[in-house]
């Protein structure tokens, strides 16, 4: 007796007449759209001659990686796209999943494929696969074997490995809008199977647009519990409070909104504080912003940026350490990040500080496209050639390490254009040795 050939399910993996089933599947599932035409918030994809909805027309469907916010449809995009094409569809999880598994699900397409059947591999949390695992896609995806679409809620220029962005375009989903979570939650009261059986009264709506911070499914979720808390056998109408919720949901919203005002000035208070040599402060502004969900690689970073531009030369070991805390973030991932977040914190609050190499910067760059007329001179010039050498490239150079004190005064800029002092190295930590050491070989300048 043959092997059977696998089933490949689609996103929406039963049947409409599943009858009393039905009532017992998620809210958030039972309202998932079907159709490009039920998705909210993503009219740049979906809308009118966007991209996803011109892919479809025309049949011919590349690799893609949707990357945006939790709730936001990624998932249920992938489906409506793979139904749609009457692909099959082999749905994995980065989380739970490694190279037998993507293995198991290219098997299944090879299959597929025999049967003239072409696969959509959808891959949720690809971030979270290594570049080993994620280079195991990069063949059948070069062979046509499966079109990808993977989905991340990170950045995919910071976790994708470039071989995989080169072969798939990135695409970007928004955080649903207040009035779009408004109309998810409507639809549910009113076209749910079973809630439309009830009346539902929402006291104060606004409370779950804002919980839900964008995120429909979360929206969903939290009405669902919240109705199950109160609703009693043949109860025909509910009144949910924000006590009803708050109790749902064991949870008291910070004031803490990762993508709005909140958010930019709680970072703002954390880099004052780490510049005002506050370690306490700063590790209050931390802990809100840890609290808040906010995402620890984003602290890292400007935890990286503010060692460059606030501590600087006063304590060169600082951005050392602030590099160190961003791949430890990385590697060890929270709640245990906390400590090496903490850790870069305290020490770069505490750290002397200059902002003298982010003013030379800025200083050099405002003068830049007045002087870039100005050639290389050529004792500076590479020659790596002979024939380059020939023209005089790099003739007439002095190499100081032939010189006492390994230095030689010397010229760098352009003929024609006096020389700048952009630096200007202060009286803290280490930039005291470095404009004394400057101003001792540049006697004048510093």
């Amino acid at each position: 007796m043959a092997d059977s050939e696998p089933v490949q399910s689609d996103l929406f993996g039963f049947s409409a007449s599943s009858g009393s089933g039905e009532r017992f599947r998620p809210l958030a599932e039972r309202m998932r759209p079907r159709t490009l035409d039920d998705i909210m918030g993503q009219d740049h994809l979906v809308g009118r001659d966007a991209p996803l909805r011109r892919f479809l027309a025309s049949g011919q469907f590349p690799s893609m990686i949707f990357w945006g916010p939790p709730g936001s449809g990624k998932t249920t995009l992938a489906g409506i796209c793979a139904s749609s094409l009457q692909f099959g569809f082999e749905k994995l999880s980065a989380i739970d999943s490694g190279v037998k598994e993507v293995r198991k699900a290219l098997e299944n397409a090879e299959k597929a494929r025999r049967r003239g059947v072409r696969t959509m591999l959808f891959i949720d949390e690809i971030h979270r696969f290594n570049k080993a695992q994620q280079d195991t896609l990069l063949h059948a995806i070069e062979e046509g074997l499966v079109v990808l679409v993977g989905a991340t809620t990170e950045n995919p220029s910071f976790e994708v490995n470039a071989a995989l962005l080169s072969r798939a375009q990135v695409y970007i989903l928004n955080p649903l809008g207040d009035r779009e979570i408004e109309a998810v939650i409507n639809h549910a009261l009113t076209s749910d199977t079973v809630l439309s059986a009830l009346s539902v009264v929402l006291e104060d709506p606004d409370f779950l647009v804002r919980f839900s911070a964008g995120d429909a499914r979360k929206a969903l979720n939290a009405l669902e519990a919240a109705i199950a808390l109160v609703s009693e056998c043949g109860q025909k109408s509910v009144v949910l409070t924000r006590k009803i919720f708050e109790q749902a949901l064991q949870y008291r919203a910070p004031v803490y909104d990762k993508g709005g005002e909140v958010h930019y000035d709680t970072v703002s208070a954390f880099i004052k504080s780490m510049r005002g040599s506050d370690p306490d402060a700063a590790l209050f502004w931390l802990a809100r912003m840890i609290e808040g969900g906010e995402d620890p690689k984003f602290i890292a970073r400007r935890m990286v940026i503010f060692a460059s531009e606030d501590v600087g030369n006063a304590d060169p070991y600082a951005l050392t350490l602030a590099v160190s805390v961003f791949h430890a973030v990385e590697l060890i991932g929270m709640p245990e990040a906390r400590i090496n977040l903490a850790q870069g914190v305290t020490y770069l609050a505490g750290a002397p500080k200059s902002n003298a190499s982010y003013q030379a910067m800025n200083a050099a760059l405002s003068e830049s496209p007045s002087l870039r007329s100005f050639p290389v001179p050529m004792q500076l010039r590479n020659a790596p050639t002979k024939f380059m050498k020939n023209l005089g490239y790099g003739g007439g150079y002095r190499y100081p390490h032939d010189y006492p004190g390994h230095f030689v005064e010397e010229s760098y800029f352009p003929e024609g254009v006096e020389p700048r002092i952009y630096y200007h190295p202060g009286d803290e930590g280490r930039e005291r040795f470095i404009r004394e050491r400057l101003a001792g070989l540049w006697q004048g300048r510093y």
